[in-house]
């Protein structure tokens, strides 16, 4: 049996029309001979009806506390909604299905509510329909605990539902379809000119949805990467192939671009950089500043320490709880809002000279001034004002040749 994983986005089954489409996307691949699985994410995006962020606002507008395992309750509805109005849709046309949660299709997770992490997944209440002929339609973001409590699997998750599913059922290609047709090697908003990339690896997709890219959610490459199973990031609104996400193994898949230094451009805007002035003797404050920041539940990144200074970069919105963490360690610092972190990445960049020199050049070139670096063997990630990260992204985007000069 043949196993092909579908998954459908908001913007994807927002409206009659589009579930339609979607629907003839799904019926295209079953004369093909797959056996499916459909994974949906909740209709539309904050202030349609059913979009999960409406859900929440609903819950939250009555000033209650509401409790994180009643959020999950609410939360979970969007999808599952999804799901039985795009199981409608394919039985108008034909199609056996049945419309499943997460739960139901065997998502088990832990506890930890709003943010639950997959567990295991039990295949057989899927397989079972697909043996029988069925389309299963499953609610994406969700799953149950052990004792039979709704969760929810955080941001993306829907995502992580239909790559998890595909790996326990042991499908061909798990395929994501999302209002672009493909990854791109920049931001379309910044880089207008910026090109499909026809195969990306594991590990660089996984870099640079970690680097800012919103195309997959990083867990659900982590899921794929772990079981050798490939991605394919497609258009719901055209029929182009999009990008394929699999393995970068010497021989394996064609197309591969063998030479190539970097692959992409990725940027996260809303940063604040934070230099905190430390005493040298007292090593232990290392600690207690990183521990401090943990416990406020505020996430750091672009981490430089020495001896006497110690500076990373927040979220924006993370600046005041941050200002009070620090003022409560008696601490010298300095916050600089208004940031934005822009990476190249790419796998070919592992041991080659002058990748960081021609970072520098192209920045310097276009006027940016680099306020802080980090590296590794896939990325190289330099923060910039927040006003000069469209000519930095621009500017790297050329340097590497993925703009020609004329454009």
């Amino acid at each position: 049996m043949r196993i092909l994983v579908q998954k459908f986005g908001g913007s994807s089954v927002a409206t009659p029309a589009l579930r339609s489409q979607v629907a003839e996307k799904v019926v295209r691949a079953r004369a093909d001979g797959y056996a499916q699985l459909v994974v949906v994410s909740a209709m539309g995006r904050a202030g349609d009806p059913y979009a999960t962020d409406t859900l929440l606002g609903l819950a939250l507008a009555t000033g209650a506390d509401t409790t994180a395992r009643e959020l999950d309750l609410i939360a979970s509805c969007g999808e599952i909604i999804s799901a039985v109005v795009l199981a409608g849709t394919l039985r108008q046309k034909g199609v056996d299905c049945l419309a499943l949660t997460g739960g139901q299709a065997g998502i088990i997770t832990d506890s930890n509510f709003t943010s639950a992490q997959i567990i295991r997944v039990n295949p057989e209440p899927v397989l079972r329909h697909l043996r029988e002929g069925r389309i299963a339609v499953v609610a994406g973001f969700q799953g149950k605990t052990e004792e039979g409590e709704v969760t929810t699997i955080g941001r993306g998750g829907s995502d992580t539902t239909a790559v998890a599913l595909g790996a326990a059922v042991g499908a061909e290609v798990v395929e994501i379809y999302t209002d672009v047709d493909g990854i791109k090697t920049a931001d379309p908003r910044l880089v207008p000119e910026a090109k499909t990339l026809e195969l990306i690896t594991y590990s660089e997709i996984f870099q640079m949805a970690n680097q800012g890219a919103k195309v997959v959610h990083p867990q659900a490459v982590e899921i794929a990467m772990r079981r050798n199973l490939p991605l394919r990031v497609r258009s719901t609104f055209s029929d182009s192939p999009g990008t394929l996400i699999a393995s970068g193994m010497p021989g394996g898949w064609p197309g591969f671009q063998v030479g190539k230094i970097i692959t992409a451009v990725t940027h996260i805007a809303d940063v604040a950089r934070v230099k905190v002035s430390t005493p040298e003797d007292d090593v232990s404050l290392e600690l207690r500043i990183f521990e401090e920041l943990a416990r406020g539940n505020i996430s750091v990144d672009l981490i430089n320490v020495s001896p006497s200074e110690k500076s990373f970069i927040i979220k924006d919105s993370d600046v005041a709880r941050a200002m009070l963490i620090l003022d409560r360690l008696g601490l010298k610092y300095e916050v600089y809002p208004d940031c934005a972190k822009v990476s190249v990445v790419g796998a070919g960049m592992r041991g080659v000279p002058g990748v960081m020199a021609r970072v520098v050049r192209a920045l310097h070139d276009a006027g940016v001034r680099i306020l802080q670096t980090a590296d590794s063997h896939l990325t190289i990630s330099c923060l910039v004002r927040g006003g000069d990260v469209g000519r930095a992204v621009r500017a790297l985007h050329y340097q590497f040749g993925m703009t020609d000069k004329s454009q």
